[in-house]
């Protein structure tokens, strides 16, 4: 599902938001994730999953066209690990 996709279906599923509003819904929820992951804060979403951060250390890697050594600086990366209630239902739907 993309970020139109979303939208639409807010704004289908609650007649009472207009596409504009369910865009500015959607927006400002994946907003404050992004603020807060900038902040270094965990986002934890009960029934659905956490967003962290996870440090990655400095390696050398291999330039596949060459096969020269590259440094790859330390870096912050985020991650999203679905919680108990979202993995149970997928589980559920998918295994038959």
């Amino acid at each position: 599902m993309t970020r139109s996709e979303l939208i639409a279906l807010l704004a289908e599923r609650f007649p009472q938001l207009v596409q504009k509003d369910a865009e500015m819904a959607v927006t400002e929820i994946l907003g404050a994730i992004h603020a807060a992951l900038i902040r270094g804060n965990r986002v934890e979403i009960r029934g659905f999953g956490v967003f962290d951060l996870n440090h990655r250390t400095p390696r050398q890697a291999r330039n596949p066209k060459t096969g020269e050594p590259v440094a790859v600086p330390a870096k912050w990366v985020p991650a999203f690990k679905a919680g108990k209630e979202l993995r149970e239902r997928v589980m559920t739907t998918t295994s038959t």
